[in-house]
């Protein structure tokens, strides 16, 4: 399953790390940051749930880019 989500970011060095940390999340199968667009789009492994998975998303974004935010 794959979903598409707003994201609120500074600058495009900080999408970067949003999308490392994204992708490094247990239940993530890949991720992209759009900078320009503000979007971030996830790809979830099989069987996994979304709603659960992003929590963890975002608390990992938060991790490495406290400011930024992601909208579900």
């Amino acid at each position: 399953m794959k979903k598409t989500y707003k994201i609120e970011v500074d600058c495009a060095n900080c999408a970067n790390k949003m999308e490392e940390a994204a992708r490094n999340t247990a239940g993530v199968k890949e991720a992209t940051v759009n900078f320009m667009a503000l979007k971030m789009s996830v790809e979830f492994e099989e069987g996994t749930d979304p709603k659960a998975v992003m929590q963890d998303v975002l608390k990992n974004c938060k991790k490495v880019e406290d400011d930024c935010e992601i909208f579900f």
